[in-house]
């Protein structure tokens, strides 16, 4: 058994200082998920922006957001978990029910 991480494990011991030219394709639609998903929340006003701490609402990028995860989460959905699926499904579902709500 070998002491050195692998690739995998390094992925997960360092996040901050991943190589994205590691990740397989379904790590990255995650990636994109994740970095999608946090947009539309500041998007929709619901999360302030980092280091300036303001909210800048824009319900039409939100929306461009939203409709991106979901057809990123339909691509992955056959080869990811069914807890994964779920979680992707739930956030879907919390982003467009606060999206419809800042839409009143």
């Amino acid at each position: 058994m070998s002491s050195t991480p692998s690739e995998s494990e390094k992925i997960e011991q360092e996040p901050s200082s991943v190589d994205i030219s590691l990740l397989d394709i379904y790590q990255l639609l995650s990636l994109f998920v994740m970095l999608l998903s946090e947009q539309a929340w500041r998007y929709t006003g619901l999360r302030v922006y980092p280091g300036t701490n303001e909210i800048k609402k824009d319900l039409v990028k939100a929306h461009v957001a939203i409709d991106c995860i979901i057809a990123l989460v339909d691509k992955m959905e056959p080869y990811v978990d069914d807890a994964e699926k779920e979680r992707l499904r739930r956030l879907i579902t919390d982003l467009q029910i606060n999206y419809a709500e800042q839409m009143k």
